[in-house]
This record gives structure tokens, C-alpha cells and sequence, in this order.
């Protein structure tokens, strides 16, 4: 179903000056013509979108979801440069997000904000793009986002006055603190005021006053995930098949609402950073897990609710012109909000013995008097027995008796025209059949109206034809449809009445929303509470399928035995778990393995867990303690960009050097391979020196590489730990040919493996002569570089003392052992310390 009327708005045109500088590619938008002062170019324009084709931007949306976002850019000019404000609204979901923060040159937040908005059209101010003297950030955005409409617009109207006035008249009274955060962010105002008029342009239609909702969203309260990484770790979109469903949010998504599936994608892109708000989740997602009767309960209720979202935009919108169009939209999502309001008791009675914070909270919220308020008003006028149904025929009848009877006589009487026009309909077929001795039944399509139906073979009409008064005769298999000069005539009469009936009905129903508009706010928190409890019975319900478990939150990244929860549902069974520990003393791992060993995969994994756990959901593991990251970084895949023009060594750096620039003591990066496209020399210098740099920082980093050299950076810093993945040797029985056998599992040290390169290559049938030249040259180079480093008896020293350090300073922070566990504890610590430094003197005894 599609909610709202997709106006054309070109007597509109002329209330703002509009270039266009990309058409919408891949979409069917209704071009408008020239727009006065925008010179001769034609714009492309494109309206709300109906549900039929997805705009996909060069950013990841998934596949069922369509672009309804329009979003307003504007940059300080001079020394404000790098103040960035945004103001975005869905068409869908009547909520405005502002947002101004100060960005660095890369402009990395404003793509990753844009990135995770999906937007249909970008507004931008004239000033920023004019030829010749394009701004940084419009190029940056151009670049990035190529299938989106881009829309400039002159700069007076980027005026923050007029947003803050804007803001007052249209922001509901629930909403109005907004007012206290924003007043002096005069960036997110101006662009505020651009996306209002604009849109007011677009839709034809104003908002209602007091009745949208207004939010100001700094970019502190989420983690940062960049688009790539969102893309390298399948976060929404498969690689290699958009339409396929192994992604995080594949596996997480059970929603049964619009609304909380849009929830779900928003909280995979941007994580939650506040370890209090993730407790809450996972206390609620326990008690799902605990309670059945309210995991099914909920359940139950939450699945009949429509998109409450944009069922609320529709309402708040207030056409300019009244057609036949809107007058049956608002009538039906009237039928919608009663629908909608009828669902709030049986979910108040589902959350009543919950015991949780957050349930308790939204149960609370249930009890608001208002959502009683605007039922009993839409009660006093609209039938009791008017409900959503499925089927355009019957919905078309809910529609027409929706008002009650004796409110307004005329409607009464084109009512009873209407019923006579269907009755006559139908006894006119009844006699045809009759007439003809055809099975004739009466149906119903929206585009035809009512029409007739056969079901006849081709051989019991005489001469194998219908009677000549028949028209417009379609047939599918056995069923013919068609129609009459007689019938066109009824179907005409019948739609008169019905646009009567519409008519009259519309001023009723508008005068009955007028009412209900002062008590709209409680609708936002239906909304919100609604999608919030999708999401959760979401991972509730995932949890069951598999054997997650809570996370906790502590400074240390420790997962026991964890796999990676895509994977399991590709494999249809448990992949190989494998431990991680990382610590503040220990922050830095480089693993090794030869190729397929599954380090990809590895890290990939705990990328994904790092990103379950703080979005509120249970994670794949026996046991995980997480840090909390604000921003997750990776560095994976190994392919060239076309577009871009940068080769695969090129798009390497440029990958390498944004973590470098954005990364902080509170990152989690994932490096998975560096330096592969250039010559081993320089390869392993990059990466060497790209690790002493994050080496540095308090992130946690995991670093998988092919380059052993990178193994001994041990011996010089003791916060770097050397894993490998472990692979058998495995003699066949036939032959002596010696074949890999791959275990997937996680050892301390780096790999004893050599020449697994050239193994590789071998079972990959290259001709033998190939392989064995290889040999030998390889053969020859490692004599020539066996200048190893070794440790000095000093290093492991110093690096024991570090790690005992580390270890009681972890001890302190977040021991909950009692006094003779810590006891044997230390001891251990203390055996430990003096097997990794034998040469260790008395000295060291107070320790």
C-alpha cells in the first residue's frame, strides 16, 4: 500500500530557482520543464517514490529498501570552514534530523552521515558549486554519490532566521527542547530552512503547524563505521549478490514491521557507544529469552501494526490542492490510524508483567491519555467495524462507509446511489449470464473497475466466440475478462458517486484530523516504541536459532570460543571457534597463516561481534567481554576502482591513510593485508612503518600478513602479540604427494609454515616445470636473507616486566576474585614472570 498522493508541481516552480546538476540514473523521474532563472537546462525531478524501483546511491541500501530522504548541505565560508550543517527529512517518517559538527579536510563524517541517510536528492547552495569555484565538500559528495540528484539552490534561501522560525511553527510541543540545542547552530538552521521550502515545493504540500518531529543529533552518541568498512564486512549488502540475504543484517533481521527493520539497518551503521543504553537492550532481550508467553505475545501484537512512520508523515502533510487523489488518501489512512489506535491496548496488555527498565518505560508510555483521546474522536464519527483489509475492493468499501451514518445527509444519500449503481451492476451480469447461458461472475480490478469473468472453454462458446456485444476481451489460460458499452456507462456512474462520497468524506475526516493534530505527538512515541520492541524480539529471536550469549563491557576485548555468525548460516553448521584476548598491554596482534587459513575470516568476525554486541543483540561466543569502540576501522579486499581511477596499491593507501588520519585511543582496526601491490621491500617497509604508528595508539589492532619480516616487531615492542593459524600436513596414501589440511584454529607464535606460497600454487594445477623453477629461485633469495633479528636476554627482560605491569594493573581495575583466589592468582603471575626471564636476579624477588 502507498500512502500520500505523488503531486506534480509545476505551477509551483517559480518559488525557487533550481539547477540540477545529475538526473536520478535508473529511475523513472517526471521531468518538469525549465525552471525560470536556471538558464535552458531542463531539471530531472522525482517525486516521493512510489514502492516499485529502489534509487541506489553508490552507498549500500538494502534491496528492499527505497531512497524517500532529501537532505540540505551547507559549509561555513571563511574561517568557519569545516563547520558543516545538515538537515535531512524523510518523506516517509515526518522527522527532521539537524546536525552540525566541525569536520576535518577529508570530510570523513559528512560522507559516512550521507552514506548511512541514503539520500534521494542532495540540496546544496548555488554558491558552493559554481563553476570554476566548487567548494571541497561538493566535489567530495559528487564523487562519492554519483546516482544521486543533486539540487542547488540560491543561497538566500539557507537563511538560519527563517529556520529557527520554520523550527517554532512546525516542531511538535513534545519535541520543543530541540529549540535549546539549536539556536545558536546557525549552519543546521540555514539548512533546515533551504530542505523545508523545498520540500514544500516538491510535495506541493505544507506540513501541518506543531506537528513534526524535531531532533538535533550531534555525531557523538554513535560509533563511526566508514562505508567501506560497512561494505568489506557485509554489513547491509552481500558483495557478490545484492539480493542475497548472508549479511549482519540478513541474519539479525526478523522485523516484522517497516519500522524496525529500518531501526535495525540505521543501528548496524552507527552502534551505540553508551554502555548503560546497550545494558538496557540486552536486560530486555533476557527477558525475551526468559519469558516466552511475552516473547510470543509481543510478537503477535507487533506484526499487525503497519509503517506507523510514514502513515504519520501522510497525516502531517497538508496538501495544497485538494484532488480526488488526496481526498482517498487521507480517508484511507484515517482507516490506518484507527487501525493503528486499536493496537495500543492489546500491546499495553502484552508488556504488562514485564519486569525490565526499558519495557517498563514503554509500558508506561502506553498509558498516555491522548492515544485514548484521538480514538474516542475518530469513534464519534467514524463506524466502529471500519478496519484496514486487504483487497483494493474491499478497502474500497471500508472507505465509503467509513463515516457514520446521519452526520451529513448527503452523503448518506450519494451512499445509497452508490449501493443501488453496485446492485444494478450486478443483476445486469446475472441477466447476461442468463441471457447468454455463460458462467458469468462479477469482479473487480482498481485500473478496470468492475468488469466481467469466465471461466469457459474455447469450445463451449458458439463458433468459438464471445457474443459481439463484448469488449475489451482479454483471456489468461481458461478465464476470459471483459466488458460491455453498458457496463463502461455503470462503472462511470459508480465512480461519480464514489467521488462524491470521497468529497464529502474528505471535509468530514479533515475537520475530524484538525481536532486530532494537538494530540499527534503521542504517535511519534508509538512509532519509536514500536520499532524499538521489533528490533529487540528481532534478536531475541535470533538468539534462539543459534547459541549466542551477553556480552559484558570491561576495557578488554576477550571473546571465548566465538565464530562468525554469517558464516554459520552459509555453512548451515557451527564453523571453527576460535579465542580473542586483547588488552590496553597487549593491543596490538599480528596474525599469520598461509592463504585460506581463515584469517579473513577471523577478523571479519570480530569486527561483527565488536558491532552485535554494541547495538543491544547477543553475540556468537561462549564467553565476550568487549571494549567499547567508538569507531571500528578496516582495511580488507584487494581490488582496483575503476571509477576513481585508483589502481589496487593506490586505493590501499588511501584506505590506509584515512585510518591513520581518523583513528583514536577508543578504535578498533582490522588490517587485513597492506602493501601487497607494490615490491616486497617497500610492501613490508609501509607496513612496518604503518604499524609502529597505530602501535602508538590505545586501539585495538589486528593485523593479518603474509610478510613474516613484520613477526619480530615482538621482540622491540612488548604490546605486540604473534598469532598464527595452525595447518596439518597430510600424506596421501596413493602417492607421496603431501597435501594441506586446514584446522581453522587460532595458535599463539607466528606460522612455521614456509613456502605455503608455492603450495598453494601447486594444488592449482600449474605445470610442474612452473613450480619447480620457483622452488629453487625461492631457495636461493631465503639463503641470501637469513640476517634474522634475534632477542637479547635484555629484551625478554623488559618485555616480561611490561607484562606482569599490565597484568596487575588489570588485576586492580577489574578483579572479582576474593582474597585467596588473588593470592594463588598472583603466585601464578609470578611463576610466569620468572619462566620468561630465567636470567632474571634476586632483585627482581619484591615483584
Amino acid at each position: 500500500s502507498y500512502f500520500g498522493d505523488k503531486s506534480s508541481c509545476v505551477e509551483n516552480a517559480n518559488t525557487l530557482n533550481l539547477t540540477s546538476s545529475s538526473s536520478v540514473r535508473g529511475l523513472n523521474s517526471t521531468c518538469v520543464g525549465k525552471t525560470p532563472l536556471s538558464s535552458s537546462r531542463s531539471v530531472c525531478r522525482s517525486h516521493t517514490p512510489l514502492m516499485g524501483y529502489s534509487v541506489t546511491s553508490s552507498s549500500a541500501v538494502s534491496a528492499h529498501s527505497v531512497a524517500s530522504v532529501i537532505v540540505a548541505v551547507v559549509e561555513g565560508r571563511g574561517l568557519a570552514r569545516g563547520e558543516v550543517g545538515m538537515a535531512s527529512i524523510d518523506l516517509k517518517n515526518p522527522e527532521m534530523i539537524l546536525s552540525q559538527f566541525a569536520d576535518n579536510t577529508t570530510y570523513a563524517k559528512v560522507i559516512t552521515k550521507l552514506k548511512i541517510l541514503t539520500p534521494l536528492e542532495i540540496i546544496m547552495s548555488n554558491t558552493a558549486c559554481d563553476a570554476g569555484n566548487t567548494t571541497k565538500l561538493f566535489s567530495l559528495i559528487t564523487e562519492h554519490f554519483k546516482n544521486v540528484t543533486f539540487t542547488t539552490v540560491q543561497r538566500k534561501y539557507f537563511n538560519e532566521t527563517k529556520g529557527l522560525e520554520y523550527i517554532e511553527q512546525l516542531c511538535a510541543s513534545e519535541f520543543s527542547t530541540v529549540f535549546m540545542e539549536v539556536q545558536s547552530k546557525y549552519y543546521c538552521l540555514a539548512a533546515a530552512s533551504a530542505l523545508l521550502k523545498y520540500v514544500e515545493f516538491i510535495q506541493n504540500s505544507v506540513y501541518a503547524p506543531k506537528s513534526l518531529k524535531v531532533r538535533f543529533q550531534g555525531s557523538e552518541k554513535t560509533a563511526m563505521i566508514d562505508s567501506s568498512s560497512a561494505q568489506n564486512l557485509e554489513l547491509i549488502i552481500n558483495n557478490r549478490d545484492s539480493r542475497n540475504g548472508h549479511t549482519l543484517f540478513g541474519i539479525l533481521n526478523y522485523t516484522k514491521t517497516p519500522g524496525g527493520s529500518r531501526r535495525l539497518r540505521s543501528n548496524i551503521l552507527e552502534p551505540l557507544v553508551d554502555a548503560e543504553t546497550i545494558n538496557m537492550r540486552l536486560d530486555c532481550v533476557q527477558e525475551l529469552l526468559q519469558d516466552e508467553e511475552l516473547f510470543f505475545g509481543l510478537q503477535a501484537v507487533v506484526s499487525k501494526f503497519l509503517d506507523t512512520e510514514q502513515l504519520l508523515s501522510v497525516l502531517v502533510q497538508i496538501p495544497k490542492q485538494d484532488t480526488v487523489k488526496t481526498a482517498e488518501s487521507k480517508i484511507t489512512n484515517l482507516i490506518y490510524l484507527k487501525h493503528t489506535l486499536e493496537l495500543v491496548e492489546p500491546l499495553k496488555a502484552a508488556l504488562r508483567s514485564c519486569n525490565t527498565q526499558l519495557l517498563k518505560a514503554y509500558y508506561n508510555s502506553l498509558e498516555d491519555a491522548r492515544f485514548g483521546i484521538i480514538l474516542e474522536k475518530i469513534t464519534t464519527v467514524i463506524n466502529d467495524d471500519t478496519r484496514y483489509t486487504k483487497g483494493c475492493l474491499s478497502m474500497r468499501t471500508q472507505k465509503c462507509y467509513a463515516v457514520k451514518p446521519n452526520i451529513n445527509e448527503f452523503l448518506d444519500i450519494a451512499r445509497k446511489t452508490y449501493t443501488e449503481v453496485v446492485d444494478d451492476i450486478a443483476g445486469m451480469i446475472t441477466q447476461l449470464a442468463e441471457k447468454y447461458n455463460l458462467p458469468m461472475k462479477t469482479s473487480f480490478s482498481s485500473a478496470r473497475g468492475f468488469f466481467i469473468q469466465m471461466n469457459a472453454d474455447c469450445s463451449t462458446l458458439p463458433n468459438g466466440q464471445l457474443p459481439p456485444e463484448f469488449t475489451k476481451i482479454t483471456k489468461m489460460k481458461n478465464t476470459y475478462s471483459f466488458t460491455s458499452a453498458d457496463l463502461i456507462k455503470m462503472n462511470e456512474r459508480c465512480q461519480e458517486s464514489l467521488r462524491e462520497i470521497y468529497h464529502m468524506t474528505y471535509l468530514i475526516v479533515c475537520k475530524l484530523l484538525n481536532e486530532i493534530y494537538e494530540h499527534i505527538h503521542c504517535l511519534y512515541k508509538l512509532s519509536d516504541i514500536v520499532s524499538m520492541l521489533d528490533m529487540l524480539l528481532s534478536f531475541a529471536h535470533a538468539c534462539t536459532l543459534s547459541d549466542y550469549v551477553r556480552p559484558e563491557f570491561t576495557d578488554t576485548l576477550a571473546i571465548k570460543q566465538g565464530w562468525h555468525p554469517i558464516l554459520e548460516k552459509i555453512a548451515m553448521e557451527k564453523p571453527v571457534a576460535n579465542n580473542t584476548y586483547l588488552t590496553e598491554g597487549n593491543n596490538f596482534v599480528i596474525i599469520t597463516g598461509p592463504n585460506m587459513s581463515g584469517k579473513s575470516t577471523y577478523l571479519k568476525q570480530i569486527a561483527l561481534c565488536q558491532i552485535m554486541a554494541q547495538i543491544g543483540s547477543y553475540v556468537p561466543a561462549e564467553y565476550c567481554s568487549f571494549r567499547i569502540a567508538e569507531q571500528i576501522f578496516t582495511r580488507i579486499g584487494m581490488d582496483d576502482d575503476i571509477e576513481t581511477n585508483a589502481s589496487t596499491f593506490m586505493k590501499e593507501m588511501k584506505e590506509i591513510t584515512y585510518i591513520i588520519q581518523n583513528a583514536n585511543d577508543k578504535s578498533l582496526i582490522i588490517i587485513d593485508e597492506l602493501g601487497r601491490g607494490t615490491s616486497a621491500e617497500e610492501g613490508i617497509g609501509i607496513c612496518y612503518a604503518t604499524c609502529e604508528y597505530l602501535l602508538n595508539l590505545k586501539a585495538f589492532t589486528l593485523f593479518a600478513t603474509h610478510f613474516l619480516e613484520l613477526c619480530h616487531m615482538d621482540a622491540l615492542y612488548p604490546n605486540v602479540e604473534n598469532y598464527h593459524f595452525e595447518v596439518q600436513h597430510v600424506r596421501s596414501s596413493a602417492g607421496n604427494k603431501e597435501k594441506i589440511a586446514y584446522t581453522y584454529t587460532l595458535s599463539k607464535g607466528y606460522t612455521e609454515e614456509k613456502n605455503y606460497g608455492l603450495k598453494a600454487a601447486e594444488v592449482s594445477s600449474l605445470p610442474s616445470s612452473v613450480i619447480l623453477d620457483a622452488k629453487e629461485i625461492t631457495n636461493h633469495i631465503a639463503k641470501q636473507i637469513l640476517h634474522r633479528q634475534k632477542s637479547t636476554p635484555e629484551m625478554m627482560k623488559q618485555r616480561a616486566v611490561y607484562h606482569l605491569a599490565m597484568r596487575l594493573v588489570q588485576t586492580a581495575r577489574n578483579s572479582r576474585l576474593d582474597p585467596d583466589s588473588l593470592r594463588i592468582y598472583l603466585k601464578g603471575l609470578k611463576k610466569k614472570y620468572e619462566a620468561s626471564c630465567p636470567a632474571s636476579g634476586e632483585n627482581d624477588e619484591e615483584q
